[in-house]
């Protein structure tokens, strides 16, 4: 699995659906420079976890609004494939109501960059290509900074649905350290203290914090 935190998240131009519309050559290129972006994978369309996930995003869309975080969705489906699903009423097990952009990507080739592809692809003895494993996205999170690198991943097997509030922490954690220039210990949430990156800092962090 390769790690991407401190490197430029990998580009692509590609269909996806957003506000109940095909966007074409939609890219994360265009928050540079204006959002942090959290970039999530999912294994499939019209599954089980997933759309309490996707569901989840989006019930905390104005948090992530707010903080000016674009949220973005993934899968290695088609663009019909998710508009079909945005289109199904919840109780039926779609995911009607989800705004952010939902990423099509059938070719594999967005989630191999990432690498959470869930399997790869080699010869058999006859020559012929075959797929190992499962041509799906693993349930990989990205939080990417103004600047287009990523500051922090994470990946969860097929069946392990992500925390919202873990994401939320995660972007209050990068913003904070982005303002104040503290740095976050173990289990900090916003409103918390942070500390100097220092070995002073730390003493006077732990000396204050420390277990009775």
């Amino acid at each position: 699995m390769a790690v991407l935190v401190g490197k430029k998240a990998p580009s692509f131009k590609t269909m996806a659906v957003e506000n109940g519309e095909f966007v074409e050559d939609f890219s994360l290129e265009q928050y540079i420079g204006k959002k942090h972006v959290i970039f999530y994978f999912y294994p499939m369309d019209f599954t089980f976890v997933c759309p309490t996930e996707i569901i989840a995003f989006q019930d905390r869309m104005e948090e992530f609004e707010r903080k000016g975080v674009a949220v973005v969705g993934c899968s290695t489906d088609t663009h019909f494939s998710h508009f079909a699903w945005l289109n199904t009423p919840r109780e039926q097990g779609g995911i009607e109501g989800v705004n952010y952009p939902l990423v099509a990507d059938a070719a594999k080739t967005i989630a191999q960059n990432y690498d959470v592809l869930a399997g790869h692809y080699e010869y058999n003895e006859e020559g012929e290509v075959t797929f190992v494993g499962e041509p799906v996205a693993y349930r990989g999170l990205f939080l990417i900074d103004k600047e287009g690198v990523v500051r922090h991943q994470v990946v969860n097997d097929l069946p392990l649905g992500r925390s919202i509030d873990e994401a939320l922490r995660m972007v209050d954690a990068l913003q904070y350290f982005e303002e104040k220039g503290e740095v976050c210990p173990a289990n900090w949430s916003e409103g918390q203290e942070g500390m100097q990156a220092t070995k002073e800092g730390v003493s006077n962090y732990l000396s204050k914090n420390a277990a009775h």
